[in-house]
């Protein structure tokens, strides 16, 4: 990883925190920006994803730590009512999870190139992982669907306040 990926994670911890800490209004905008990004960082970076051997198996489990991780941090989101509408809440629980998960990625690939590089070779050799391009692949789609599947974990909190917000008496 160069220095411009590790600069680049860091920011994005960075923007995510910055974005989602605290108590924030209930937007269209806050559930759609982060939708738009994911889109246009998926058709940048994922443009030729390997597909051969084992490569589709590895990001299969990126996909599905995503998704694990991604209802997790929506459930660290919690969604009330406030005076002004419903507001979203997110504490110390959901920076915890997301300093872990970029951290751990940026940890995986300093220890790929240093650490472990021969273990991290054999291991893709025995399951017919085509190389570094595969591990980077199946790192972007976790991070893209653990973002896509807090929104809809987030947006599903969402329809549920308001749905409870209606029935209550006026």
């Amino acid at each position: 990883m160069s220095f411009a990926q590790y600069a680049l994670n860091a920011g994005l911890l960075v923007f995510i925190l910055a974005s989602n800490l605290g108590t924030r209004s209930v937007t269209r905008w806050r559930l759609t920006i982060p939708v738009v990004l994911v889109v246009v960082a998926g058709a940048v970076l994922l443009q030729d994803a390997p597909t051969g051997g084992g490569d589709v198996r590895l990001e299969a489990v990126g996909v599905t730590a995503g998704l694990l991780l991604g209802v997790l941090a929506g459930l660290l989101v919690r969604v009330r009512q406030a005076a002004g509408g419903l507001v979203m809440v997110a504490g110390a629980g959901y920076a915890a999870l997301w300093t872990m998960v970029i951290a751990g990625r940026m940890l995986f690939a300093f220890g790929a190139d240093h650490w472990f590089a021969a273990g991290i070779g054999r291991f893709s050799y025995v399951n017919g992982i085509s190389g570094a391009d595969a591990w980077t692949t199946a790192f972007v789609l976790m991070a893209l669907t653990m973002v896509l599947t807090r929104i809809a974990v987030t947006a599903l909190a969402i329809l549920a306040a308001r749905r409870g917000a209606a029935a209550l008496p006026a």
